[in-house]
């Protein structure tokens, strides 16, 4: 039986390439660096009380599926948008 540290490795290196897709949607997207584009993620992340990666699987699907973003999460992003460009 796998350890639960392995099992949260797996999970980890499962989800990457989607965090990291979604990261690059971000980037180009809102204009920004990859830090500030892994900010957004955990701010909606964070303030949505939602998985990281459930986050990155929407930004990814608004571009590859042409969804429209989750509204559980539109406000929680232009809100980081606003708070990032204040900064």
């Amino acid at each position: 039986m796998p350890s639960r540290e392995a099992q949260q490795l797996r999970r980890a290196m499962k989800s990457r390439p989607t965090i990291d897709m979604a990261r690059g949607i971000l980037m180009t997207a809102c204009s920004c660096n990859p830090d500030d584009a892994w900010e957004l993620l955990v701010a909606v992340s964070q303030n949505s009380n939602t998985k990281l990666h459930e986050v990155a699987e929407a930004v990814v699907a608004t571009t590859t599926r042409q969804e429209p973003m989750p509204k559980k999460f539109q406000q929680h992003l232009a809100t980081a948008l606003a708070a990032g460009r204040r900064d």
